[in-house]
């Protein structure tokens, strides 16, 4: 693929717009890096921007209308820019423009561009296209042949304390409710050189945490400098020997592909933080058959009893979808007698939606809203009551805390422990980017507060006071 030549024009407004997973906050971030040779920086307001890309989601309800009536808002934008003599590139990203690329167009006259997941690569190419043809409008949904990620600059901005990488994309699993195999394509694994190499680079430019993503990132089966395939364990490895990287997640596993080796490395590699996504979606067996899983809710204890044999201190999150079409009462209490028994730190639940072109959505027997919105109130208060729960029982303790962003008040900075939970800091801003040992004093619903453990004796011998944060 040719590029085309870097402009030398001054510097032009670059306004991106993300919804959706870490996958697509990366794609958003490896966006700006293809478009930075073309003289463009990224803003925060897309009044005066020259280039608006939504990066888009659809796996959520309404996720296309919710594009449109951004699409309405930034149209006005255009205008005034027109209006004033300018131009203003606008592009529709993302899994809702694989999905609805024509429609998108046949719509929306104010975008330029549509484009995938997969596609992005090719970005300069097609702003030059863009640029240079009167009333150009292009649609490229396509699943190139070629990898991606060979043609992706380096990064080029600051990653912060915590960065992004991914490393898989695309799904086999085929689950009758999810669209990603139809957005992202078919599973594909990075090679590991390439991913080594990227750690690093976001190492060097400061990250000390690098969380590792794909939609089924223990699906990884990657390259290794030995020609052999390495699975995601034997990666992790890798990546901890990496000077300076102190800390290693990753995200969204199925519970699949949990292998030994996997397991394995939560219980060798201090550098893998203590804390798992694992979703399961309902503890239904007839529900997990009809999703399409193709794991029980007994295979998903086993994985999870070996993780904490492995690790004890393990903290987990899921997901849970209720009200899924043929859902019985009997099917919504094996799901909160799960609940009940694993025990979650964190959890993501929802109210069943059809997505268009799954196969979930031409089932018969779909369950009343009424039933949904009831279920979803008695799973969601079983879960706070279980993260309330693990919140208060790290008050007194000590943990070390990414401090990885600024806070709610001045002099405050927030964080993330080993376990992910939110960490609220009254530090210096020196703190940025440290880990810090803090004293949990308080917890709350989504958070706690603490007090940095060499602050806590001061002259008067009273702990600094903390705001609360719920």
């Amino acid at each position: 693929m040719t590029l085309p030549r870097p402009d030398a024009s001054p510097t032009k407004k670059l306004y991106v717009k993300t919804w959706g997973c870490q996958m697509n906050v990366y794609d958003s971030a490896r966006m700006t890096d293809v478009l930075a040779p073309l003289g463009y920086r990224p803003v925060t307001s897309v009044d005066d921007a020259d280039m608006v890309i939504l990066n888009t989601c659809h796996i959520r309800e309404k996720a296309t209308e919710k594009v449109f009536s951004e699409l309405g808002r930034i149209r006005q934008a255009k205008d005034a820019k027109v209006a004033g003599g300018g131009t203003m590139i606008v592009a529709v990203a993302g899994c809702v423009a694989q999905a609805e690329g024509e429609e998108i167009l046949n719509r929306a006259p104010t975008v330029d561009l549509v484009f995938g997941p997969q596609t992005y690569h090719q970005l300069p190419e097609m702003v030059a296209r863009a640029s240079e043809t009167a009333g150009a409008r292009i649609c490229n949904t396509d699943f190139p042949v070629e990898e991606k990620f060979d043609f992706l600059p380096e990064e080029s901005a600051d990653p912060g304390p915590s960065a992004f990488l991914s490393i898989q994309e695309g799904c086999d699993k085929f689950c009758t409710f999810c669209v990603v195999p139809y957005t992202r394509g078919a599973e594909f694994s990075r090679t590991v050189r390439g991913i080594l190499d990227e750690a690093r680079r976001l190492v060097g430019l400061g990250a000390r945490e690098i969380t590792l993503l794909g939609q089924n990132v223990n699906a990884f089966h990657g390259e290794g400098p030995d020609g052999n395939d390495w699975g995601l364990g034997r990666l992790i490895m890798a990546m901890a020997e990496i000077e300076g990287l102190d800390r290693i997640r990753y995200t969204t596993s199925h519970p699949r592909d949990m292998d030994d080796g996997l397991i394995a490395a939560h219980g060798s590699v201090p550098a893998l933080m203590p804390f798992l996504h694992l979703p399961v979606q309902s503890g239904s067996d007839r529900i997990l058959a009809a999703m399409n899983r193709k794991h029980s809710q007994a295979d998903y204890r086993a994985v999870v009893d070996r993780l904490r044999e492995a690790r004890p201190d393990l903290a987990l999150s899921s997901d849970f979808i209720v009200g899924f079409p043929g859902e019985s009462d009997r099917d919504f209490a094996d799901t909160l007698r799960l609940i009940t028994d694993i025990g979650y730190a964190q959890a993501y639940s929802f109210k069943y939606s059809a997505r268009p072109g799954t196969p979930a959505a031409a089932l018969d027997d779909q369950v009343p809203e009424a039933a949904k919105s009831e279920r979803l109130a008695m799973l969601q208060e079983l879960l706070s009551a279980q993260q309330r729960a693990f919140n208060q029982a790290s008050v007194g303790q000590v943990v070390p805390v990414l401090l990885d962003r600024h806070g709610k008040r001045p002099g405050q900075l927030q964080g993330r422990s080993p376990a992910m939970q939110s960490v609220f800091v009254a530090a210096n801003k020196a703190h940025y980017g440290s880990i810090v040992d803090v004293h949990i004093d308080d917890a709350f619903a989504n958070s706690l507060t603490g007090t940095p453990v060499e602050n806590r004796a001061v002259p008067n011998g009273q702990a600094p006071a903390l705001e609360a944060f719920a």
